[in-house]
């Protein structure tokens, strides 16, 4: 058995990390081990992917036959999550036809392998659930269904990376197939690393117009960990008021945004106003009042001075109402209300600023994910700066000798963002030699 050669296909690639992961596993139990078949969409994946591995990649996988995949001994799939027409097995393939799930399912079905690796967002667990007596939703319970039908003894599990080695809390969803016997998915090894541990030093600074104004208010040290958006508190956050980014802001005016700031949040004023509750509502001069200690004509004119300088906004509250959808039907929006009179309201959300959160180094690092990535800080000497292609790498568990530096820095991330954490994927793969 030593002697065999592993044969398996990497489908939705991406960066190639679950191969990666896969094959240190092949290794680690003395096996060889062989991909025969690689498919991505992507351009810039499949540019990174051919740049480490030198090999071709094959394209959209909906559009090729099982018939034109060599045969193998395992499938590896990070697949995208989508809703299915039903849950059960009583429709056949009816049930994940048209998703991205049913081209697994198909090549599962025509090609036997022994067994196969899936990889999926923490969201899997829940999505379509209707009934909270339910420990899954309707979506991975008919991907468990179908698997199981197709004569494969199928464990999952949800892991957080950060448990296990990298300093990135990223938690995802684990379903290991075998044809011989089920794979147990308890007994992980742990192992803890904190940002320190990946981060390069004495790089170029951010110098910026924001991150003098927030290095002007705070010690380096201070900034470790905290966030920067202005609809919410807590001790971890900073306002935009408390570095005076907008302009200067006196002691009352950053009392009545604080106050504001917590009010504006209670389904209290929804419940008044007549609208569905949203997580913060502008509120009137009156309701304002009502909370706070100043006098109403003071009151005023310090409000309008921070919607001047455009800390606030001065608008009409938002309800939601039902509008035609493009497609045929009803979508659920919501839209001002201009019968109910204007208030005053926060302005700035998470990604409003430059940066979004500093990164502790004593720490991990949230959930990387492409869309904020870029605006996430790293504390370097006494500057700030944006975290690098090779930190990136080295917080999902990549080998050293892994380059994305012929991609844009944003084309990084974004492929990044989406990718699974290579020591992760190994200790899984190991289950199924174990």
């Amino acid at each position: 058995m030593k002697t065999k050669t592993i044969k398996f296909i990497d489908l939705f690639a991406g960066l190639g990390g679950t191969r990666i992961g896969f094959e240190n596993a092949c290794k680690s139990f003395g096996y060889k081990s062989k991909c025969v078949f690689t498919s991505e969409i992507k351009p810039y994946a499949v540019s990174a992917y051919k740049n480490y591995f030198k090999e071709e990649v094959a394209g959209d996988i909906t559009k090729i036959p099982s018939s034109d995949i060599p045969d193998f001994n395992y499938l590896l799939a990070g697949f995208p999550c989508q809703p299915f027409s039903s849950a059960g097995n009583r429709n056949g393939f009816l049930d994940t036809r048209g998703t991205l799930f049913f081209e697994i399912e198909r090549i599962l079905k025509d090609k036997q392998p022994d067994g196969f690796l899936l990889e999926n967002v923490e969201g899997l667990v829940n999505h379509d659930k209707d009934d909270k007596t339910k420990k899954i939703g309707k979506t991975l319970e008919t991907i468990l269904c179908k698997l199981e039908a197709l004569g494969y003894s199928v464990s999952w599990k949800l892991i957080d990376a950060s448990d296990h080695g990298v300093p990135q809390r990223r938690k995802r969803v684990y379903i290991l197939g075998s044809r011989i016997k089920k794979v147990s998915m308890d007994g992980f090894p742990t192992s803890k690393k904190t940002l320190g541990d990946i981060l390069e030093q004495n790089l170029p600074h951010l110098d910026t117009v924001f991150t003098k104004k927030l290095l002007s208010h705070y010690q380096i040290k201070d900034l470790y960990g905290k966030a920067i958006k202005d609809k919410r508190g807590g001790r971890d956050n900073i306002h935009s008021w408390d570095i005076d980014l907008k302009g200067p802001t006196s002691k009352i005016q950053r009392d009545i945004l604080h106050k504001l700031l917590r009010a504006r949040r209670k389904k209290y004023w929804a419940e008044k106003k007549g609208i569905v509750w949203m997580d913060g509502m502008p509120l009137t001069l009156e309701e304002i009042a009502s909370f706070t200690d100043y006098d109403i004509d003071i009151l005023k004119k310090e409000l309008d001075d921070l919607v001047r300088k455009k800390y606030l906004v001065f608008e009409h509250p938002k309800d939601v109402v039902e509008i035609p959808h493009i497609s045929g039907g009803i979508q659920k929006v919501r839209q001002h209300k201009t019968s109910i009179e204007k208030g005053y309201n926060i302005v700035a959300g998470k990604l409003s600023f430059e940066i979004s959160k500093v990164l502790n180094p004593k720490e991990v690092a949230p959930t990387l994910v492409a869309m904020d990535v870029t605006k996430l800080a790293v504390p370097d000497g006494n500057g700030l700066r944006r975290m690098t292609v090779r930190e990136g790498l080295r917080a999902f568990g990549f080998p050293e000798d892994y380059s994305l530096g012929h991609l844009k820095y944003t084309d990084a991330f974004d492929l990044l963002g989406n990718t699974v954490v290579v020591p992760v994927i190994e200790m899984v793969s190991n289950k199924l030699f174990d």
